[in-house]
């Protein structure tokens, strides 16, 4: 990359009820040749939003999937929160407060894992809580923040914003004006990243 050029500015866009963006998250940080922006979006107020894989068939066959992928990439074994899936709202909001004091990648994978390695619903205050201590978060300031608009205008904002920029379901990854949708189009968002890092 030439002296006067800058690198494209890159994000990694996630919802803390996903086990394929907690499967992301936790290769991210490792798979990409340089920094992503975590951005905490509701992927239910996406374009391209499903209904979550529940208690059926198809729920099942979706769960062993994931579950399988966990093992593949050596991560803790996957436990399933129960309820899944989850409302993950107030977990959003902490998450978007989270990134506001410079904390957004740590908190959302403490989350992430009390989620899916430990099991815990996220819809639970006590289980966010616990993912807040983990990164030296105040329950008290975080519950608070979790009650402002303002920090509720962040995370609209954000979805909305998400939105515009193509992304319709998470995980994604924007490079630029591209977008790469997907667990599995990490190592092509890599690729892409360290090709426009190059020049």
């Amino acid at each position: 990359m030439g002296e006067d050029a800058s690198p494209t500015a890159a994000a990694f866009y996630f919802d803390l009820a996903s086990p394929l963006a907690y499967l992301a998250a936790e290769q991210v940080l490792q798979v990409l040749p340089g920094p992503a922006e975590w951005r905490g979006v509701l992927a239910s107020e996406l374009p391209g939003a499903e209904a979550p894989a529940g208690a059926d068939a198809e729920g099942d066959v979706f769960r062993a999937e994931v579950t399988a992928r966990a093992a593949e990439l050596g991560l803790q074994p996957l436990r399933w929160p129960d309820p899944f899936p989850f409302d993950s709202r107030l977990a959003m909001l902490i998450a978007t407060y989270a990134r506001s004091i410079g904390r957004a990648v740590p908190f959302a994978q403490a989350a992430f894992r009390q989620a899916f390695a430990g099991g815990r619903s996220l819809a639970e205050e006590d289980s966010v809580l616990i993912a807040a201590a983990a990164c030296e978060m105040h329950p008290s300031a975080v519950l608070r923040a979790a009650s402002m608009r303002s920090v509720a205008a962040q995370l609209e904002t954000a979805t909305t914003r998400a939105a515009a920029a193509g992304v319709h379901s998470v995980p994604a990854i924007t490079l630029g004006e591209r977008v790469f949708h997907g667990e599995g189009a990490l190592g092509e968002a890599a690729e892409a990243m360290a090709l426009e890092w190059s020049r």
